[in-house]
Order: structure tokens, then sequence, then C-alpha cells
């Protein structure tokens, strides 16, 4: 599904280029689980971020669900991160004002669902990340695991193929990090593809597969 090969990216502030991938290699295949560690600046957020198609490579190629990411337009990523991607953030980066079905429905009005289709399949994402009492509740009246979990009801609302996770248990205590990892667990099971930067040892031994990045290059970890 996520093939890399001899990618590299830089960036540049203050007229000084910083290269933090280096000659990256790596094969994600359909249905694993795999976590990516290193300490910080070492690059892995930067790996997420191409695997995600939020950014995209200086050199080397990156293709996709069989396309090669490196050649799309704009637009075409939009689109495959719209109905391709489901994403989860430290942050949960919900939208205040709104209530926590509002924030579920956001990804599909986007992809111009049906006004009712929408409400139905955000209702049953709720439900499945165990909300299905607090639709109407906004991001202030909960707890963060609660609304970790909205944030994982909206990335899986348009049935993505993979989901991508920045830190997904940074910002919450070890108890509620574990119950949203048993959450990540339950995704996997039903045949999803997860990449997720993490900085804890105990999160990432619910993946398959751990990579490693130091210094802008990915080494292997554990694989079961």
């Amino acid at each position: 599904m996520i093939q890399l090969r001899r990618v590299s990216k830089s960036y540049t502030a203050f007229a000084h280029a910083s290269v933090v991938l280096r000659d990256v290699t790596l094969d994600i295949p359909t249905g694993q689980f795999v976590a990516i560690m290193g300490p910080s600046g070492s690059g892995k957020s930067t790996l997420l971020n191409l695997i995600g198609c939020l950014d995209t490579p200086d050199s080397g190629t990156y293709e996709l669900f069989g396309q090669h990411v490196d050649q799309m337009s704009e637009d075409q990523l939009s689109m495959i991160r719209l109905r391709r991607i489901g994403f989860v953030f430290q942050s949960f980066n919900l939208i205040p004002r709104y209530t926590a079905l509002h924030n579920v429905e956001l990804p599909m009005i986007y992809a111009r669902v049906d006004p009712a289709a929408r409400t139905r399949r955000a209702q049953r994402a709720l439900e499945l990340v165990g909300l299905s009492q607090k639709l109407a509740h906004k991001p202030s009246q909960l707890s963060g695991g609660q609304q970790q979990r909205i944030a994982i009801a909206r990335a899986l609302v348009n049935d993505p193929a993979i989901i991508v996770a920045d830190e997904p248990t940074g910002s919450l205590d070890s108890t509620t990090g574990h119950e949203i990892m048993h959450l990540f667990r339950r995704m996997h099971a039903a045949g999803k593809t997860i990449v997720m930067v993490t900085h804890e040892a105990d999160i990432a031994a619910y993946a398959q597969r751990i990579l490693y990045v130091k210094d802008g290059r990915v080494s292997e970890g554990v694989l079961r």
C-alpha cells in the first residue's frame, strides 16, 4: 500500500537548508499497524506528514494505492486526504463552537455527502467510540479522552483505508491513553492500516511493527 523509495526532505529557514529525511526506503503493507519512534527533531513527524500526503518529498518517489504521490496535483492530493486517509492529532483539532456530531460531520460536508446520510454516519461513528450519549456536547464540555474519541470518530467517518496518528495519546493521562489505544486496536482488527508517531514505548507496543527515525534515517524495530 505504502512504498517510499530513496525519499529525502529538507526545509529552509533563515537561508539555511536542514535535511530532515535522508534517502528513506520503506514499505508498509495493507492492514499493518506501524509505530514510528525517535528523538525530538529526528524526522518522524515529517515522515508521517509525507505518508499522510500533507507534504511531498524533495527527491525519491512515494507510491500510495499504486499511484505516484509525488506526481499528483494539489487537488488530487486533497481528494486522497479526504477520502482515503483519516487523521488523528495530539491536539484533537476540534472546532470549539461545534457539537460532537457536527465536528464528526465535517469531513462528509467537504465530501458533499447528503445531509441525512451525514447525520446517520456521524451518529454511527460516535456510537463506535462510545459517545452516542454526547452528540450535542461541545468540546469544552468533554474530557480530553472524550475529545480524542470524537477526533477518532471524525477520522473514521469517510471509511478511510489508512489512519495516520501523530502522538494520539500525548495530551492524555496514562489510563485514558491506553483506552484510546484499545480503540486503535479495534480499528486495526477491522482492517485499517495505521501509522502512528509516538514517543512512548508502552504506546508503541500496541503496534505490530516499530520504525525508529534518527538523524533522518529509518531503521526497523519489532515486527510481530
